[in-house]
C-alpha cells in the first residue's frame, strides 16, 4: 500500500486532467492520514489554487466552525476534492475531469481507510450516488457497498459555500453536521 505523499506524487505527474494545464498547482488532500472521517468536495476554488490547500476560504473557514461545534478540528479529519486542479472561473467540473481524478480519489481513501465519507455538496455526492439529490438525502447516512471503497458509510451534507450564500441551507448543514458524531457512533458499535 502507497502512503499519501506517494499517491499525490504520483497523481500530480501521471494524472491527465485537462484543467491540470489551466490551474497553478495540484490541491492536494489535507489532515490526519488515519482519520476516522473524510471529507470530500467537489474541487478547489481560486485561493485553493494558488495555496495548495482545499477548503480554506470562507466556505473552510465555515467548515471549521462546525467542526468545533462537533468537538473536532482539522487535524482529526481528512478533507479532499473529487477534482484535484480548479476549474476555469470555478465553473463545475465536468463528467471527464471527475473520472481522470477518480483513481487518484480512491487511492486516497483506501490508504486513509475511514469509517465515514461525508459528501460535501451534491457534486461529490453525484460522484458515488449518481442517481440521489442532496435535497431529498442530505444529512441522512447512506450505506452502500462500493468495491473500490474502504467503508459502505456515507453522510452527505449541502456544501458550506452554498450554505454561507443561502440562510436555509446554512441552518439545514448545521443540523446535519451534528449528525456525524451519531454516525462515528453508530459505525463502530454495528
Amino acid at each position: 500500500m502507497k502512503s499519501l505523499p506517494e499517491i499525490h506524487a504520483y497523481w500530480q505527474e501521471h494524472n491527465t486532467c485537462e484543467l491540470k494545464s489551466t490551474a497553478t498547482q495540484a490541491v492536494l488532500g489535507d489532515g490526519n492520514p488515519h482519520a476516522d472521517v473524510v471529507f470530500i468536495g467537489e474541487a478547489p476554488g481560486k485561493n485553493e489554487d494558488l495555496v495548495g490547500k482545499p477548503f480554506i476560504g470562507a466556505a473552510g473557514k465555515f467548515l471549521s466552525e462546525m467542526l468545533e461545534s462537533i468537538k473536532m478540528k482539522r487535524e482529526d479529519i481528512y478533507i479532499t476534492n473529487v477534482v484535484k486542479y480548479r476549474p476555469p472561473n470555478n465553473r463545475d467540473p465536468l463528467p471527464e475531469e471527475k473520472e481522470t481524478c477518480r483513481a487518484w480519489l480512491n487511492e486516497e481513501l483506501a490508504a486513509i481507510k475511514p469509517k465515514l465519507i461525508v459528501f460535501l455538496g451534491r457534486h461529490a455526492m453525484g460522484n458515488f450516488f449518481p442517481d440521489e439529490k442532496i435535497s431529498a438525502v442530505h444529512g441522512k447516512l447512506l450505506k452502500k457497498k462500493i468495491a473500490s471503497l474502504p467503508t459502505e458509510y456515507f453522510l452527505p451534507l449541502y456544501h458550506p459555500a452554498a450554505a454561507l450564500y443561502n440562510g436555509g441551507l446554512r441552518e439545514a448543514l448545521l443540523e446535519d453536521f451534528q449528525k456525524i458524531p451519531l454516525a462515528l457512533k453508530k459505525i463502530t458499535t454495528s
